[in-house]
């Protein structure tokens, strides 16, 4: 087994690496389209073009395997949003989600956050419900794909 390094983006290649994991699982494997994948969040490493979001990625044996972002423009002591949660289909089930999760959960604690939303593909709610998540509200649909809003206390 591998050992998984998560860490945080600092340079515009990490960036790149995160994008192209993402795009391999979203737009290639999901069939999102790209121009609703990739946002103003996806600008920058630092989040300094205006948008705050701490990107991670998950490497293991020199590749770059996992990749999820944290937007941090909600004000702190409330509710931050996690997503763009993608795992190569190699990596899954091999701890790189629980990883990666962790990782944000402990930046999003750091800050002052003191809950995590998230807009979770159906698929994926009992992977998050094992993380201590909930479901709240109905399904609704997007980029094409059924989605259900959840949430976690830190």
């Amino acid at each position: 087994m591998a050992t998984i390094d998560v860490v945080p983006v600092t340079s515009m290649d990490d960036l790149h690496e995160a994008l192209a994991v993402r795009f391999r699982v979203f737009v290639d494997e999901q069939g999102v389209p790209a121009d609703e994948e990739i946002d103003a969040y996806d600008a920058s490493p630092t989040g300094d073009t205006g948008s705050e979001a701490l990107h991670i990625i998950a490497r293991a044996d020199g590749a770059t395997v996992g990749a999820a972002r944290l937007l941090l423009d909600a004000p702190a002591g409330g509710a931050v949003h996690l997503g763009r949660v993608a795992v190569l289909t190699a990596w899954r089930r091999s701890g790189v989600g629980n990883a990666l999760m962790e990782r944000l959960h402990g930046e999003a604690r750091a800050r002052g956050f003191v809950r995590v939303e998230i807009s979770a593909q159906t698929h994926a709610i009992p992977f998050y419900e094992r993380l201590g998540y909930l479901v709240e509200g109905p399904v609704y649909l997007e980029a094409g794909i059924e989605h259900c809003a959840m949430h976690f206390t830190l």
